[in-house]
């Protein structure tokens, strides 16, 4: 996989560093580096990037301002020499935040981040566009259509679907992968153990998921997320 990424930065030893992390970086397609925000826009209306190496505080355009009419599609790794705004940063969904000297390591591991984040991503967009999934079961490839499951348990190591059919599958993988690779909200986590595909919810009793004899637990820790779904889909 290949990031098309740009630098924005008003200091040009820190621009320039940058630029050079960025061309040593094999994943990395650097279109352009740019001293402010405003240089950049026009360039990046007309060939948009999907990763922003963007500085914070900079003349006319801050990076926080620039950052928040950039399209929700380009991600940003914030470049500062201020740890103050790094909880600005991240209100504005930065993948990361970056203190100025930045070694290579650093950068390194940040990008690496960013690579990790845009897999998960196209690996989102293939199921949501295609509605299954092979998992691994009993040394075989099993496909899941996402319209069959129900809901996912999570055994240890393993994770158990339940299918319309009646059918479960075992397949052994972490229920924190699975869960960053299904549409959200279409799916939600209503527990440390289970995953529910919500529009195949058939009745709530006492805040739990109930299918037939099997009641789905909801914890505190995802109740939110969970109630604001019922909400929207609650006539009044």
């Amino acid at each position: 996989m290949t990031i098309s990424c740009a630098i924005i930065d008003d200091e040009p030893l820190a621009a320039g560093l940058l630029e050079s992390y960025a061309k040593k970086t094999p994943y990395l397609s650097l279109s352009g580096t740019y001293n402010s925000a405003l240089q950049a826009m026009k360039d990046l209306r007309e060939m948009p990037v999907q990763l922003i190496f963007l500085d914070i505080q900079m003349p006319e355009l801050s990076g926080i301002e620039f950052a928040k009419i950039l399209p929700k599609e380009t991600k940003i790794i914030f470049t500062t020499a201020f740890p103050q705004y790094a909880i600005e940063g991240y209100k504005v969904n930065a993948l990361d935040y970056l203190l100025k000297p930045i070694s290579y390591d650093d950068f390194l591991k940040s990008t690496d981040k960013a690579l990790e984040w845009f897999a998960v991503a196209s690996k989102q967009d293939v199921y949501r566009r295609d509605r299954f999934m092979f998992v691994k079961s009993d040394y075989k490839l099993q496909r899941i259509s996402l319209d069959d499951i129900l809901y996912i348990e999570g055994l240890k190591d393993y994770v158990r679907f339940y299918l319309k059919n009646g059918e479960k599958v075992m397949s052994l993988m972490s229920m924190k992968k699975l869960e960053e690779y299904l549409p959200k909200p279409e799916f939600l986590r209503t527990h440390r153990s289970f995953i529910v595909h919500m529009p195949e919810t058939p009745l709530i009793d006492r805040f739990r998921i109930v299918f037939g004899d099997v009641y789905v637990p909801i914890s505190e820790n995802y109740k939110e997320e969970v109630q604001a779904y019922f909400d929207q889909h609650t006539l009044m």
